[in-house]
């Protein structure tokens, strides 16, 4: 039986509310008729003071929790202000809805106030936009942006004009999609896929982010042992696997430790599981790899595959997949492989204590030297939330930083957007309420995202944020200075802004790390305040030379931590 109800927002509230959306992110326009409706419809509204950390919340809250995040705006510069939350969402393959007002059907083309062709300038950034022009078509075109945006991994858009306000739309009996996806796939008896990790030797095993909330109870773990294959996953992949395993060993790509480069000098077949091999990913991966050498790639999307490499390429559920797999015989887990693997994976625990030792003994803090005082003092099940700069990319490198077992990650995708990590932290806290949560950003990002502390605050949950303060945009700052011509009258630091702290608002709780002799204390006293429920800014003076990347890496040769500070 179809009824109607009045206005679109109405409408809109109670298909998100089928749909199991239980929060919205944003900033509306005039009309407040969008809050109300929210309101009434049981679902909570963060208000933000910008719209594109309102998509970057949504999509940090799809990240987290593998549901939709959605997230509601005004029209026109709204929505171009959204676009880099848009890129985000898109290049962390996020289930985000972002929905906006428009400009009514009769004022279309007369200079009306904040009239844009929103669904052109937005299409490029999703999978799907959609404009509803008629009340009939509000309900379905909302149930399709659903279903493209969980099934095709990426953010939907869907623009609701003014002109639908006060409109009477209707709405069907039930407004919730039932989707079903097949629980398993066939393998053929000559899969090439198949065929080439039985016959390797030392298989390597790379996790993408595709693969996070699709590994509860360690299938991809058991696979590793089955095949005794080497684990390894991209930035985006971490909190997906055991990082504790003694098959685990770090991230590939940018990011890999140099202890495993003979691991990847050595592999005759890598498997990729969720992936797009993004550049990251495969940075300075040996020539051989994709040649000489298959690389099986798995994943949902024929356009996540990447063809640079040779090798079998499976259109299919990676989970699915595996299950198929494990039940195979053959697999050659106790091989000399898997004890090399396992050599590599002592190997870097224990060079990074011997780096830790090395780095306590001299007089000035490092970043390495944080990173371990947040792990010895926060519980195993935190969330790290990141960002992509200069100092903070030291979290990126195993085991320097360790998901462990029960820990979980959240990081920018290839875009690395600023600010997203700090933004994005406020819609994992609202994803997961009951886990610590800590941001690890920059000074740069920090501020982009500061307008909205109030949103963090007026949530009245824990987040920590771990700040570090170069003085401002630090990586740009070591591309500058490594250029043999100077160029006197540009800086992208400050040195006085190092001891700088974030803006004094009511109930946020500051601690400025005064130096290695109390960093214990000083993380201690921050994490218990935002264990407590306060949103807490622990401050970090940091160099410019202590820095992760030095050659190539980071775009030249600056110095890395310990050496020339």
């Amino acid at each position: 039986m179809t009824t109607t109800v009045t206005g679109s927002w109405r409408a809109t509230a109670a298909v998100l509310r089928a749909a199991g959306v239980r929060t919205v992110f944003g900033l509306p326009g005039d009309d407040m008729d969008a809050l109300e409706a929210i309101a009434d419809a049981g679902i909570r509204f963060v208000l933000c003071r910008d719209q594109r950390n309102a998509v970057f919340m949504a999509t940090g809250y799809a990240m987290q929790s593998g549901d939709l995040g959605v997230a509601l705006i005004g029209k026109g510069p709204a929505v171009t202000n959204a676009l880099t939350g848009l890129l985000e969402a898109s290049g962390s393959s996020a289930p985000v809805l972002l929905l906006s007002a428009g400009t009514a059907i009769e004022r279309r083309g007369s200079g009306a106030f904040q009239e844009l062709d929103q669904q052109a300038v937005v299409a490029p950034l999703v999978r799907w936009a959609a404009r509803v022009d008629h009340p009939d078509r509000l309900v379905p075109l909302l149930r399709r942006a659903e279903l493209v945006a969980r099934t095709n991994h990426g953010p939907v858009y869907v623009e609701l004009p003014d002109h639908l306000l006060k409109a009477e739309i209707p709405m069907p009996g039930s407004t919730r999609v039932e989707l079903e996806t097949p629980a398993g796939v066939t393998v053929p008896a000559e899969s090439p896929a198949l065929r080439a990790l039985l016959a390797a030797k030392r298989p390597i095993l790379l996790v993408g982010g595709g693969m996070r909330h699709h590994n509860h109870d360690r299938l991809i773990e058991r696979v590793a042992e089955k095949f005794g294959a080497a684990l390894v996953c991209t930035a985006s992949g971490r909190g997906t696997v055991d990082e504790s395993s003694r098959l685990f060993c770090g991230l590939a790509g940018l990011y890999t430790p140099g202890a495993v480069a003979t691991l990847w000098a050595e592999t005759d077949c890598v498997v990729t599981l969720g992936s797009k091999l993004e550049e990251t990913a495969t940075f300075q991966w040996p020539d051989r790899i994709g040649a000489d050498v298959p690389v099986v790639q798995v994943n949902v999307e024929a356009a996540h595959l990447a063809t640079d490499f040779g090798g079998p390429k499976v259109l299919a559920d990676a989970r699915a997949l595996l299950r198929t797999w494990i039940g195979f015989p053959g697999g050659d887990g106790g091989s000399a492989w898997a004890t090399t693997v396992h050599s590599v994976h002592t190997a870097l625990l224990a060079g990074r204590d011997e780096e830790l030792r090395t780095l306590r003994a001299v007089p000035e803090l490092h970043v390495a030297e944080v990173l371990a005082a947040l792990e010895e003092v926060m519980p195993d099940n935190r969330i790290l939330v990141q960002e992509n700069g200069l100092q903070d990319m030291w979290s990126y490198r195993f085991p320097l930083y360790s998901c462990g077992t029960d820990g979980g990650s959240v990081v920018p995708s290839e875009q690395t957007s600023l600010g997203f990590g700090a933004a994005a932290a406020v819609g994992v806290k609202q994803a997961a309420p009951n886990r610590p949560v800590v941001a690890f950003v920059g000074d740069g990002a920090f501020g982009l995202f500061a307008v909205d502390l109030p949103t963090a605050l007026a949530q009245g949950a824990g987040i920590l944020y771990v700040v570090l303060r170069n003085g401002g945009y630090g990586w740009l700052q070591a591309q500058l200075d490594q250029r043999d011509r100077t160029l006197p009258g540009y800086a992208f630091v400050d040195p006085a802004a190092v001891s700088w702290e974030a803006p004094s608002l009511f109930g946020l709780r500051q601690v400025t790390l005064a130096g290695k002799a109390t960093l214990m204390t000083d993380v201690t006293e921050a994490w218990k305040l935002a264990e407590a429920g306060h949103v807490v800014v622990l401050n970090v003076p940091a160099r410019l030379t202590d820095a992760m990347f030095g050659g190539a890496a980071a775009g030249g040769d600056f110095p890395v931590a310990g050496q020339g500070d």
